[in-house]
């Protein structure tokens, strides 16, 4: 149940939101002015060219961790030879 002073507010914030213009008339523009052209396909290009080297750089990196540790488990695992005295 909401108190009566939550349903004031309720009611208040209504008022304010039906008062505001419901719609903004649409503006005729024309498509080809506002296109990102090259500039905008070099700038995508390039941030994905450098997202992809991040990832693979990132790949390589886990792959590396991955194998140290597994490495590093099989060198723990075996047992030295026992000497003979």
């Amino acid at each position: 149940m909401r108190r009566s002073g939550e349903r004031e507010i309720m009611g208040i914030l209504r008022d304010i939101a039906l008062m505001q213009d419901p719609l903004i008339p649409a503006i005729e523009v024309d498509p080809n002015s506002v296109t990102p052209g090259w500039l905008g396909f070099v700038v995508t290009f390039v941030v994905m060219m450098l997202v992809l080297v991040l990832v693979l750089d990132m790949v390589r990196r886990v792959r590396r961790v991955r194998y140290r540790a597994e490495i590093s488990e099989k060198l723990d695992g075996i047992t030295p030879p026992a000497e003979d005295q």
